[in-house]
């Protein structure tokens, strides 16, 4: 049997073989794996429970159900500033991460570079590579608040047509940009002739200081954008496993041909759901008020004990400095892991720019965070006294 030398190169998931170790440990609090700790909203539950007693239960389109996609429409317009076709420019697929992967293998050519922010979200990189695309990493820094400056990628060497992929706010560091930064952003881009993935899974409901900014709102970025959302985070709705891309129709079209072939459509019962989420908008302002509040708590105290983080501008991630500690990031997780029952992700999982940190998910009760933060007040007690 030969496998794929591509697949065989390739490590796995920082992040879940780090959590393959917490599996079966007792009393372990968990501020590692970046789901929010809410159940989803009641009438979203239930609408997909009434869609299922009603017999929608087959497949749909391939691009997804005809009214989801008309709805995503409405609900985008006012937000992106512009519109697109239901019929031919959106795309229901199986979370943000199939939409991800359709977009790479869809948009690889020969010689075509995929341009990765970091440190990054785990599966940028690789889906990148296993599409026949050059993945090529900007590394950010603490001192530009971890976001890519437009003189970093003015600087960086591209050809036309290559791929800048855009996660804002970030996962890991919750970094984000205002209009006049993406705006710089957009100039670059434009003079360089490059196209965007913009991924704002976070971008709607986990945007914290001000407004969050899509970037195909953007003068002359529409056209090349695709932007990708989904429900998974704003809706507490990740294991149903609805995303969906909007942006050019032939990309569109392009995507729709894969995701044809290899996945067929996504499931109905959580297209059903996601018609619901999208008139949730006070359940989803309800549960950002509630990170907000986390927020501040977790990086106020990690500050505290000597863990220098910046306030993250959106999502639900503290990505904290242990640079102080003399311990590098791997080090410190399996250690604090051990010791004091504390579940974090070393930041090398996302990138080598992740060195000297770890991400820390306030996803999770204020009550877990408050003993979590203790149990690592003592550590750092122990180990850095």
């Amino acid at each position: 049997m030969k496998i794929n030398k591509k697949v065989k190169d390739l490590s796995p998931s920082g992040i879940r073989a780090f959590f393959d170790l917490v599996i079966g440990m007792k009393d372990v609090i968990s501020l590692g794996v970046g789901e929010p700790d809410f159940d989803t909203p009641w009438r979203i539950s239930e609408s997909a429970i009434f869609s299922v007693e009603k017999g929608y239960t087959t497949y749909t389109s391939n691009k997804g159900l005809q009214e989801l996609r008309e709805q995503i429409s409405r609900y985008l317009k006012p937000r992106l500033k512009t519109s697109y076709d239901p019929n031919d420019e959106i795309l229901i697929t199986v979370g943000v991460s199939e939409a991800m992967d359709l977009a790479m293998r869809a948009l690889s050519v020969s010689d075509c570079k995929a341009l990765i922010h970091e440190p990054c979200y785990v599966s940028y990189y690789p889906t990148a590579y296993l599409a026949g695309l050059d993945p090529v990493y900007l590394a950010t820094t603490a001192q530009t608040a971890f976001k890519v400056t437009p003189k970093q990628l003015a600087e960086t060497k591209t050809s036309s047509g290559d791929i800048f992929l855009l996660n804002y706010p970030c996962n890991p560091t919750g970094a984000s940009y205002n209009r006049d930064e993406l705006v710089e952003l957009a100039r670059v881009i434009e003079k360089k002739d490059l196209f965007v993935i913009s991924d704002e899974i976070y971008g709607d409901y986990m945007t914290y200081d001000g407004d969050h900014v899509p970037f195909p709102s953007l003068p002359g970025m529409r056209q090349r954008t695709l932007y990708l959302n989904g429900f998974s985070k704003a809706y507490a709705m990740t294991g149903w496993r609805i995303g969906y891309a909007a942006g050019p129709r032939e990309v569109i079209a392009a995507m729709t041909k894969i995701h044809q072939y290899t996945i067929l459509c996504a499931p109905i019962m959580g297209q059903m759901a996601a018609l619901e989420a999208l008139r949730c908008d006070k359940e989803a302002k309800s549960m950002r008020a509630e990170y907000n509040r986390r927020r501040k708590y977790i990086v106020t105290e990690l500050n505290k004990l000597g863990l220098d983080c910046l306030m993250p501008q959106g999502a639900f991630y503290a990505f904290a400095s242990i640079q102080s500690t003399g311990m590098d990031s791997v080090e410190f997780a399996h250690k604090l892991l051990e010791e004091e029952k504390v579940a974090v992700v070393p930041g090398t999982a996302f990138g080598p720019s992740g060195a000297g940190y770890i991400r820390m998910s306030y996803a999770t009760g204020i009550s877990d965070i408050k003993e979590a933060l203790s149990r690592i007040g003592k550590f750092l007690k122990k180990h850095c006294a």
